[in-house]
């Protein structure tokens, strides 16, 4: 059976090019290949002599995501619809920083099984984890439309987060895979790279152990068990309190932060009091907070709440004031590609 390229890892190609009687450097070249031209097929690599390449067609391809469809918002954000071989589909999108630079929100599963409330993703459940190569193929889709806008000067990936479809946490294996290949296959900086968790509490302390020291990112959204059990049902096995225990013991490098997204939902969790609870909470972490109005999905999440709706803009201030006079970083997202359902909140890869 041919091995893809994408699932060996760096020593297994050399093995396959030892094996093949080439010289090691060859190992090399066909990674960049793979990683760095963006190769579509082994007959991509020109570089290498007929006769090697077809040696290796005989023991190995290079996957290629499915692209079903490609949708442009008017504000410049671009979502990806991806085929899987089994049928199943994810999205990504890729977010306008200016000056041509992008930030690509990749997904890690095909559905989520964590259900949140302001979420569309987990009104699907899970379909299943995506595989390393899955996630990286995300990335090298979204790195040739960007080389197709313009082949000679193109657009560039500046950051990419683990905030799109799933909760990577639950696809840990996969995703620190995934993050090994960002980082020392493909060079993206890991101060570049953050992922996201809802606060899978044992897997936090292990991502500082066995993945590259990317950026961490909470999904908080609530300051009481009680509110946060309501709006994200992972609290009941990993409560709040619990929760920041963790952040606070989570290895910092210097000059980063524990990124905390807060959803801010009319009446539900955003109150002064909701945000000077919030001020206490983080005292004594390195933090940012990463204010998020509701995006509405286009049908009600009345399963728990009423009619979650978007705050009106004298609330949103008013929260992000109290956070400023107590000195924490605190910044409104403003949520890009909400006319195509991108906007954060509303993956859910529909085929429409």
């Amino acid at each position: 059976m041919k091995i893809n390229f994408k699932q060996t890892p760096e020593k297994e190609i050399h093995r396959l090019v030892e094996e093949l009687g080439e010289r090691p450097y060859r190992a090399r070249q066909i990674i960049d290949w793979i990683y760095g031209k963006l190769a579509v097929s082994i007959d991509d690599m020109t570089d290498l002599s007929k006769d090697f390449r077809r040696r290796l067609k005989e023991r190995a391809f290079i996957s290629n995501p499915d692209v079903l469809k490609i949708r442009e918002s008017g504000d410049g954000t671009v979502k990806f619809l991806f085929g899987l071989e089994d049928g199943e589909a994810i999205e990504s999108v890729l977010i306008p920083n200016g000056r041509g630079k992008f930030t690509l929100c990749i997904s890690s599963q095909a559905g989520c099984a964590l259900g949140c409330v302001f979420c569309m993703t987990g009104r699907q459940g899970l379909r299943r984890n995506l595989r390393a190569y899955e996630i990286i193929d995300q990335v090298i889709a979204a790195k040739r439309h960007l080389r197709s806008l313009s082949p000679d000067a193109a657009p560039s990936i500046a950051n990419i987060v683990f905030m799109g479809m799933g909760e990577p946490l639950k696809n840990f294996d996969e995703v620190v895979s995934a993050l090994r290949t960002l980082t020392d296959l493909m060079g993206f900086s890991r101060r570049k790279i953050t992922v996201s968790t809802a606060g899978i509490i044992p897997r936090i302390a292990e991502l500082a152990e066995r993945a590259p020291r990317v950026n961490l990112a909470v999904s908080l959204n609530a300051t009481t068990e009680s509110t946060r059990n309501r709006l994200m049902p992972v609290n009941r096995k990993y409560p709040l309190k619990e929760l920041l225990a963790a952040c606070r013991e989570f290895p910092l490098p210097p000059n980063r932060r524990i990124t905390f997204e807060y959803v801010l939902l009319d009446k539900i969790n955003d109150s002064a009091e909701d945000a000077a609870r919030l001020v206490r909470l983080l005292k004594g972490i390195r933090s940012k907070v990463n204010l998020i109005p509701f995006n509405p999905p286009g049908e009600t999440a009345a399963e728990r709440f009423p009619e979650p709706a978007r705050p009106d803009e004298a609330r949103i201030l008013e929260f992000r004031r109290i956070l400023h006079r107590a000195k924490i970083v605190a910044t409104v997202r403003r949520s890009r590609g909400a006319d195509i359902s991108a906007a954060c909140g509303q993956l859910r890869a529909d085929r429409r």
